[in-house]
């Protein structure tokens, strides 16, 4: 899902950070205490008014990791072992390898995050009155009246139905209760959502333009967030909804190229690998037996003078980072354990041989030939 950067892996779970997320940093602190605290709160020292933005943007962030945070734990709670969440400007994104058992259970986890926002927000507002009445700073109260808002905002635009906010997963438990199909909630829910993105991005541009309202950058960012997050490498972000049914084999690319782990860096890009349009290959040993991923960027990073000395094993990404899957595994939960892998590449295993690829965009293929036919 584009770039991320880890955090860690608290309670097992990896934490990796979008990288619009410091952008998104950055703007909401200088805008805090470039414009509305000072607005607001007039006559103060500059440096209040910065760490006044700070602290709020800080805040800001620990709010998305709590309500991310919440809904790993309720998913964890109905079954679904939640193993990542990548925080975005607008809240994360969730990615348990496995989808909930039912629509009840779905339900129950899309609606964690809202809630813990609503509560937030509510906890806010109850903040900023108490320090009103024992006669705490403007500023003070201004910058948790902020959180209040923010938290508001969370709350309610992820209700919006579209990939990968919460609304989309409450839209698809819905429809998923109403239709007693999976497939057809998922197929309804991606027709939904496929087109949420781009009004809120006109609608923000009009407001700058015609109005002069520099907030309407805001459901510009958000728009884009949602257009951008609908795409997992030119794959529809719901293809981790692939139904459960699909064997991995319908989906992988087989009898793949595959690259001797003894071979040099030099050897390998000088030689005929190097010409198959390929950004990753598997790593095997004399025997066929997989090692991991190459891939060109990690080739590319190694010195020039070092490249005859290295070998394709020592650079290759080690076969305990990258997924793998037998042919007849189901599709379902695959796509969600690519985006752990810094390759975004699985490789499907038989009798301890490589027999297939999988990438984003062939389980985005798989299933969506899935949804035509249905």
């Amino acid at each position: 899902m584009t770039k991320t950067f880890a955090l860690g892996r608290p309670a097992g779970i990896r934490v990796a950070v979008h990288w619009t997320v410091p952008v998104a940093f950055v703007l909401v602190a200088s805008a805090l205490a470039e414009a509305r605290l000072p607005a607001a709160q007039p006559g103060r020292p500059t440096w209040h008014y910065w760490a006044a933005g700070l602290a709020a943007a800080v805040v800001c962030c620990a709010s998305l990791a709590a309500r991310d945070g919440a809904r790993a734990v309720v998913a964890r709670r109905h079954g679904v072992a939640a193993d990542s969440i990548v925080l975005w400007p607008f809240g994360g994104a969730a990615r348990p390898p496995d989808t909930a058992a039912s629509p009840g259970a779905e339900l129950r986890i899309a609606g964690a995050g809202p809630l813990v926002s609503l509560g937030l927000a509510l906890g806010s507002v109850v903040l900023a009155s108490l320090l009103s009445a024992v006669g705490a700073s403007g500023l003070a109260v201004e910058t948790v009246t902020w959180w209040a808002a923010v938290n508001a905002l969370l709350a309610v635009g992820h209700a919006l139905p579209g990939v990968p906010l919460d609304g989309a997963r409450l839209l698809h438990a819905v429809a998923w209760w109403r239709t007693k199909d999976r497939s057809r909630a998922t197929a309804v829910t991606a027709a939904v959502g496929r087109h949420v993105g781009w009004p809120l991005v006109l609608l923000g541009l009009a407001r700058v333009v015609f109005a002069a309202d520099l907030g309407g950058l805001w459901l510009t960012l958000l728009g884009t967030f949602l257009v951008t997050a609908a795409t997992v490498g030119g794959t529809p972000a719901w293809s981790s909804e692939a139904p459960h049914d699909i064997p991995v084999r319908q989906a992988m690319s087989a009898d793949p190229v595959t690259a001797p782990a003894a071979l040099s860096v030099s050897e390998f890009l000088n030689g005929p690998h190097s010409a198959f349009r390929h950004s990753a290959l598997p790593v095997v040993d004399d025997d066929g037996t997989p090692l991991g991923l190459i891939s060109m960027p990690s080739l590319q990073r190694v010195a020039v003078p070092a490249r005859t000395s290295t070998t394709l094993a020592e650079v290759s990404l080690p076969l305990d980072r990258v997924p793998t899957a037998a042919p007849d595994d189901p599709l379902g939960g695959l796509l969600p354990r690519l985006d752990t892998c810094p390759a975004h590449r699985a490789l499907v295993v038989e009798g301890g041989r490589v027999v297939g690829v999988v990438t984003p965009w062939d389980v985005g293929r798989a299933v969506a030939g899935r949804l035509a036919r249905h």
